[in-house]
């Protein structure tokens, strides 16, 4: 059985959410959400849905893939240097 989070824990979970992918600006232009919903979703000004936090499980998805490729690049270049 999952656990149940508050509404205070889903805003706090969100707004580290929002963050690990630069801020506000950032996970607006992300998303194609505007700023101040972003920000009021995080100030508790608006509920969030279940479509915003799917919406930002795949984002995050792909900033983890992202992330990965990016890593590996390195890796590939600092072996190659290596040599």
């Amino acid at each position: 059985m999952a656990a149940s989070i508050s509404e205070d824990e889903q805003r706090e979970h969100f707004a580290y959410c929002v963050q690990l992918f630069g801020g506000v600006t950032a996970f607006s232009r992300r998303l194609g959400i505007d700023e101040r919903a972003i920000r009021r979703f995080i100030n508790g000004e608006r509920p969030i849905g279940a479509g915003l936090l799917d919406d930002t499980a795949k984002a995050l998805r792909l900033l983890v893939a992202e992330a990965t490729t990016a890593e590996e690049q390195i890796a590939a270049m600092l072996n190659i240097r290596a040599l």
